[in-house]
């Protein structure tokens, strides 16, 4: 018959409970590591959305800079007919309006479930918005030169026009 050593098979008994503990303990952290990556995640994504969010603000800000600034200098100006003024003021407004849809927009994102997106999605979609903020204030600035030029051309012509002549 043969003799078995209880000894060391209470001592294997003894290691494999102490094993099976340790993995149980690291299955424990290794889910609390993947729920601590998306808490990271959710909050890495927040972080953009904000930057984006505030560089949009930014960019409204330059708006009505411009508007309150450079239009009331360009509409004051006398080489600005009035048959223009209507059609400046028009095309100016049509870009405020436009970032004040854009505003609302986003509040609409940030507030809601907005279409059950995920957070990827909704930066996504922020970051367009932001593309075109910044082409709405390049489009202001573009046109706020253009109107600033043909009021110095019409200005020199104005002084080429009316000159004292000598003869």
């Amino acid at each position: 018959m043969p003799v078995y050593d209880n000894t060391n098979f209470i001592s294997l008994v003894k290691s494999l409970v102490e094993s099976a503990k340790q993995t149980a303990q690291l299955l424990k952290t290794v889910e609390f590591l993947k729920q601590q990556k998306e808490n990271l995640e959710k909050v890495n994504s927040v972080v953009k959305q904000l930057k984006v969010v505030r560089e949009i603000g930014r960019n409204n800000q330059r708006l009505i800079g411009i508007m309150q600034n450079d239009l009331r200098e360009i509409l004051d100006s006398p080489y600005i007919k009035p048959e223009e003024v209507t059609r400046i003021s028009e095309s100016f407004n049509a870009i405020v309006d436009n970032s004040l849809e854009t505003m609302d927009f986003i509040d609409e994102i940030l507030s809601s479930d907005y279409l059950k997106m995920s957070d990827g999605e909704r930066t996504e979609m922020l970051q367009e918005k932001e593309m075109q903020s910044g082409e709405m204030v390049m489009e202001i600035n573009m046109k706020t030169n253009r109107y600033r030029n043909i009021i110095s051309f019409r200005k020199m012509q104005d002084k080429i026009n009316n000159r004292e002549t000598n003869f």
